[in-house]
């Protein structure tokens, strides 16, 4: 258990340079980025001395919707509040990660959905020895994750590796961060349970919270071919029946011990010769796809640049992103068809 003033590391001078550095990556054009630097000093001392003195209250949670593939609601910190959040992950991820499972793949340095694809498909070969030999996957999330996330539960599985109540103080504050209300958005109603889907400390304690399901799945249910990413997982066993297993073992530990659930309507076993959606592909053997909402994504934007919505300079830098996605699938023909799209309306 880690005991040696970890409080004091993250409200250090140096650790908060660090992370203002992390908060501000790819976003020095940013107004907020701007006015912070021109005071970045006095502002670092500023936030020293509240978390120092523990009067640092984070600003209210700004909302707003993304549909892009799906409806989600993004919660958005102020820059000075995520400045506090890389300072305390700088601190916390090393404790962690090391406890981590090796296929944990999201929001981790070295991985993220590509490395899960990577796995997916080494495993995929493992199991059917080279399409050899009939598999099956289990596929599976759970229900409403970041929404259910019990605090209580939360807290009590960092003081296993931190004894430290000024940092328990700390993520509590986080932890039980007020939105903006106003037209369109809402306040959240119940303050246990619950993480806002956008911040980076509810990225990293995520990981913390389902390594507990990781650890279960791969030392209790000694599971060999298992991936997570975010609270996405997949199985891959010779056995269908022993796959249906595992899920009902697998539930009832998430109710028992996380207060959690799977999905009902998304965590099923699948054939692998049917081919299986993960991490934005559909995964066969000999080839991979796009899914068809990443297909419909581009095309969308593609349509907004050409009705003037989107500058060309925009456009490019969105496909740029895409095609290094994309290109992780069978998909040269789709992809010379895009550009063909974009380079047709504006030359």
């Amino acid at each position: 258990m880690e005991t040696n003033n970890l409080y004091s590391k993250i409200y250090n001078l140096s650790n908060l340079i660090l992370a203002y550095k992390k908060a501000r990556k790819g976003k020095t054009k940013k107004k907020y980025v701007i006015e912070f630097k021109k005071n970045l000093i006095k502002n670092l001392l500023g936030l020293q001395e509240e978390l120092k003195n523990q009067t640092y209250k984070p600003q209210p949670l700004k909302i707003f919707i993304l549909r892009d593939p799906k409806t989600r609601k993004i919660s958005k910190s102020t820059f000075r509040d995520r400045i506090v959040h890389h300072a305390i992950v700088n601190v916390l991820e090393p404790i962690f990660d090391r406890n981590f499972i090796y296929d944990s793949c999201a929001n981790r340095n070295g991985k993220g959905n590509l490395f899960a694809l990577k796995r997916f498909r080494e495993f995929f070969s493992s199991i059917t020895k080279n399409n050899s030999r009939v598999a099956f996957c289990l596929k599976a999330d759970i229900k409403h994750y970041f929404h259910e996330v019990n605090h209580e539960v939360l807290i009590r599985i960092i003081r296993r590796k931190v004894n430290d109540e000024e940092i328990i103080w700390l993520i509590k504050k986080i932890l039980s961060n007020k939105e903006i209300g106003g037209q369109g958005q809402s306040r959240l109603q119940d303050f246990t349970k619950g993480m806002p889907l956008g911040n980076l400390t509810s990225q990293f304690f995520a990981n913390i919270y389902l390594n507990e399901l990781d650890r279960f799945v791969k030392h209790k249910l000694k599971a060999k071919f298992y991936i997570r990413y975010v609270d996405d997982f997949v199985i891959l066993h010779l056995s269908k029946l022993q796959l249906s297993t595992w899920k009902q073992r697998i539930d009832s530990f998430l109710k028992d011990d996380l207060k959690l659930q799977l999905h009902p309507d998304k965590s099923r076993t699948i054939s692998l010769s049917k081919g299986i959606d993960y991490v934005g592909f559909r995964v066969f053997y000999y080839h991979k796809l796009l899914r068809k909402w990443n297909v419909r994504s581009i095309y969308l934007k593609i349509r907004r640049y050409k009705k003037g919505n989107v500058p060309k300079e925009k456009m490019l830098e969105i496909f740029q992103g895409w095609n290094a996605y994309a290109k992780w699938a069978n998909s040269l023909k789709l992809r010379r068809e895009i550009i063909k799209k974009i380079y047709a309306e504006k030359s």
